[in-house]
């Protein structure tokens, strides 16, 4: 219960001031920054900026936005200091742990740790696996999930081409795996690079029949769908808020304390500790809290952590069913733009029926996705993402080839001779207008058939529009 109820109110009552769904200019469920960003064509005049790379950092939700605003006034230090802000700040901090939990499903013993990211995340878990600990983890991974276990015995697994052989996968590895020793299994929810999803429940399933433990990377599926930790029969979840709609630089993991409470701090420090006293020896002995401070160290970001807070709150409201089907309307619009035109091939992994959020990605026949990619925003002000989306060996896997063709504009990982793999990827959520994305396929069918309307070249590794140049 907060000290101060008043403050605690007046700090957090902010969303009335919020553009409501129905707002013309937001077109949009949930209205977000950046509605009404307007950018430059090479071509001539001004557009209103199309957001379609979303899988890489949501913008901020107008609503968000405005809890912080709020709250800013009132900002103050969390867990150090009797005064009245320092208490009303550190109060925010711990209702905003309760409303992750919430939002999550957590159990009544998991712990909610605030990080920085899903990658520090994950590598937090990294750090208090136990010894001898065997981890099993697919090479479809963003590299947040698939690099941070170099100090662990770990199994890559190959890439799955159906859910059921995915599960089948796992179960193979697990069963020859040592019984005796601890285990840990990490796969994505939602792939950052395909939107597919993943059969969570069956692999957890597979996980705890064979004595190991799981961890979801849910970074692409917290904003698009339910995620529930107990329902999912998942031993930690991790995510961003950057994904979810939420500036500011924090991340979640949530779920099992005994790990955490068993192991070392991942960061030795103020907050972490609860008794710190020199020994006789002219040493220094520590007692840590066996809480989740005892893995955040430091002061915590509570802008940040705030921010997941009512982004949270504000999906809930919204009501995932009717933001997931307006959002399968969506794909289903890109699918079908992207389908009539023969030269694109939309990359997956479990076939075009597979279910999927707001992400696809594709490469155009005759094009270096780079260069794609760059004219798109230059001639239709969108932004979509180009490259391998910190998940390389799954893109190569997807592209399926070599690379011996010879280089274009924007090939950053090119040596002479070869052309870099990439790809393009497009990604939209709850706050993209309808019209972002049929400008998008409208875009995309006119390249192809008419080619890009300026000349373009290789900047710092980037395919940029020369600006010297006339138009193509």
């Amino acid at each position: 219960m907060s000290a101060y109820p008043n403050a605690t109110a007046t700090a957090t009552a902010s969303a009335a001031t919020a553009p409501s769904s129905d707002d013309p200019a937001c077109g949009a469920p949930l209205p977000v920054l950046g509605r009404d960003v307007t950018v430059p064509l090479v071509t001539g005049g001004e557009v209103g900026y199309a957001a379609l790379d979303y899988a890489a950092s949501a913008p901020a939700l107008q609503r968000v936005w405005d809890d912080v605003a709020a709250y800013a006034p009132y900002y103050g230090s969390v867990h150090r200091g009797a005064g009245y802000l320092s208490q009303l700040s550190t109060d925010l901090f711990e209702n905003s742990r309760r409303t992750v939990a919430e939002f999550l499903g957590c159990r009544p013993d998991d712990q909610v740790v605030f990080t920085r990211s899903t990658t520090d995340s994950l590598n937090l878990l990294a750090a208090v696996i136990p010894d001898g600990c065997q981890v099993f983890v697919f090479e479809t991974e963003h590299h947040a999930s698939l690099l941070p276990w170099r100090d662990a015995a770990v199994t890559y697994l190959n890439a799955p081409r159906t859910p059921a052989e995915a599960v089948a996968t796992l179960e193979r590895a697990l069963a020859s795996r040592d019984p005796k020793g601890p285990a840990l299994v990490c796969v994505t929810g939602a792939s950052n690079v395909t939107g597919e999803l993943w059969p969570v429940r069956e692999l957890a399933a597979a996980a705890h029949t064979h004595g190991a433990r799981i961890v979801l990377d849910a970074a692409q599926l917290v904003p698009h769908h339910v995620v529930d930790i107990a329902e999912l029969d998942v031993d930690w979840i991790a995510f961003s808020g950057h994904k979810l709609y939420a500036p500011f630089g924090s991340g979640v993991l949530a779920g099992r304390a005994d790990w955490l409470r068993d192991a070392e701090p991942y960061l030795a420090g103020g907050g972490a500790s609860r008794k710190v006293a020199r020994r006789a020896d002219g040493g220094v002995e520590v007692d840590w809290h066996t809480t989740a401070a005892r893995h955040e160290a430091g002061s915590p970001n509570v802008i940040g952590v705030y921010a997941i807070a009512s982004a949270c709150k504000a999906l809930t409201e919204a009501g995932f069913d009717a933001l997931s089907a307006r959002e399968q309307a969506l794909v289903a619009r890109v699918r079908a733009g992207l389908a009539e035109v023969p030269e694109v091939k939309v990359l997956s992994l479990f076939g075009d029926d597979a279910p999927r959020v707001g992400v696809l990605s594709f490469v155009v026949e005759g094009w270096n996705s780079s260069h794609f990619a760059a004219a798109l925003s230059a001639e239709y002000g969108i932004g979509v993402r180009d490259g391998l989306f910190c998940a390389h060996p799954l893109v190569r896997t997807l592209l399926g080839s070599d690379p011996q063709d010879p280089g274009e504009c924007g090939a950053p990982e090119a040596e002479p001779g070869e052309r870099s793999l990439n790809a393009i990827r497009v990604s939209f959520g709850a706050g993209t207008p309808d019209e972002h994305v049929e400008r998008f396929v409208r875009a995309v069918r006119e390249l192809v058939s008419d080619g890009a309307r300026w000349n373009y070249r290789t900047e710092d590794g980037r395919c940029v529009p020369d600006r010297g140049a006339v138009a193509a």
